[in-house]
């Protein structure tokens, strides 16, 4: 063997790469055992709007455990995702002994149900949120099954598309159980549209109500309280306890 020059260096590099490691897990392991080097600061890139200070000083001390190296990145970003007003955190390390933290908030786009305290975000997603200084009396409210949120939401945001060019715009999106919808407007009239029909598509009905609106609604004395849409040709209006139709 000894006079086999390359086997010689092939066995030398394999040393040298063994004690490498070695000594990468050694301090790697030291790294993480010892007690200096610890977490000296926190910062969030960003102002949180919603959260308050209190909340997010409340859940970081029970991640926050271990040093610099040990410290667990994932339980810290997953106790931050638990407050209410967090939707999305990301953590990481800042050499040598901050973590910087970037916090995505919930957006309300509108209030969901009934009383529950509930909003849906700007991506449909419904989230329960905590009391803060913000007027979600303004909010649209939104109704509908269990995870049909996003679905409501893109109706809502089409319907008020539609209603642009009356100046008007809904304040409540409602889908039923079985799949029905009603839309009440600012001006306080209620549209029954009712289900969605292949040959007679809600849109479609809801763009004839538009167009005939400033004859049919808007110049009349007594306005109509309850607008049904769900004929294919034409739709019907109530007046208080009478009922007309066009």
């Amino acid at each position: 063997m000894w006079n086999k020059p390359q086997l010689l260096n092939a066995i030398a590099d394999l040393l040298v790469l063994v004690a490498t490691a070695a000594l990468v897990a050694g301090v790697a392991v030291w790294l993480a055992r010892v007690p200096a080097m610890p977490v000296q600061q926190v910062v969030f890139t960003e102002a949180l709007a919603h959260t308050r200070r209190a909340e997010v000083e409340q859940v970081l001390p029970q991640a926050l455990k271990g040093n610099f190296f040990s410290l667990n990145l994932e339980q810290v970003r997953a106790m931050l995702e638990t407050l209410p007003w967090v939707r999305r955190a990301e953590v990481r390390r800042i050499w040598p002994s901050r973590l910087e933290v970037a916090v995505e908030e919930h957006v309300p786009a509108a209030r969901w149900g009934e009383g529950k305290g509930e909003l849906v975000n700007t991506h449909g997603e419904v989230f329960l949120a905590a009391p803060v200084e913000v007027d979600l009396a303004s909010l649209p409210t939104l109704n509908g099954p269990a995870g049909t949120a996003p679905e409501v939401l893109g109706r809502y945001a089409a319907f008020s598309e539609a209603l642009a060019p009356l100046g008007e715009k809904p304040v409540m999106v409602s889908l039923s159980p079985r799949l029905a919808w009603q839309m009440r407007l600012e001006n306080g009239l209620l549209l029954d549209m009712g289900r969605e029909q292949s040959k007679s598509p809600i849109g479609v009905r809801l763009q004839r109500f538009v167009e005939f609106y400033p004859e049919a609604v808007g110049k009349r004395q007594l306005r109509p309280t309850v607008v049904d849409l769900r004929y294919p040709n034409g739709f019907a209006m109530r007046v208080a306890a009478e009922s007309k139709g066009k």
